[in-house]
């Protein structure tokens, strides 16, 4: 099961809110930097693991703490698919209750996170929040896909754009 678990490459959710820009007017978000730390091993800890061959499942819960690189997710549950049939792949990781992403230059929370390693898309929603050096920008729900590294926040987005302030797309 540790081997499982060192293979988690979940790069965006980990290591992917690294180089927010400036918020474009249309609610567009764009990201550089998104696979820091992809390949790097993991380290989870938990108070408890539950696993279900039958669901192809690893269940985190209790005070989740997800270590890749320099990135760090922290939630209260932590669930882990595998792809059918296949339970050397991980598939999606859904993290819910006050989950926080952080790098040493963002941060990010939300009440869940749903991370499709087969699309490479990361979902944040409820109260997401994003703060970087330059500022904060905050929304309902923020979906940033990794190949591409753009990511865009709906739901009554809010931000304060400074002027004269250097952007770096």
């Amino acid at each position: 099961m540790q081997s499982k678990l060192h293979a988690l490459t979940f790069a965006l959710i980990l290591g992917g809110l690294s180089g927010v820009a400036a918020l474009a007017q249309s609610g567009e978000v764009a990201f550089k930097g998104l696979r820091a730390g992809a390949g790097l091993p993991v380290e989870i800890t938990a108070n408890q693991l539950d696993v279900s061959q039958k669901d192809e499942t690893a269940i985190f819960t209790g005070d989740v703490v997800a270590i890749q690189g320099e990135m760090r997710l922290s939630s209260q549950k932590l669930v882990v698919e595998y792809v059918k049939g296949d339970k050397t792949k991980i598939d999606t990781l859904h993290a819910t209750g006050n989950v926080f992403l952080a790098t040493s230059t963002e941060a990010a929370e939300a009440e869940s996170a749903l991370y499709t390693l087969t699309s490479g898309m990361l979902e944040l929603t409820g109260n997401v929040l994003l703060t970087q050096a330059t500022g904060t920008i905050s929304g309902q729900k923020m979906v940033i896909d990794l190949n591409t590294g753009i990511g865009r926040m709906d739901g009554r987005v809010k931000t304060v754009l400074q002027p004269g302030a250097a952007s770096t797309p």
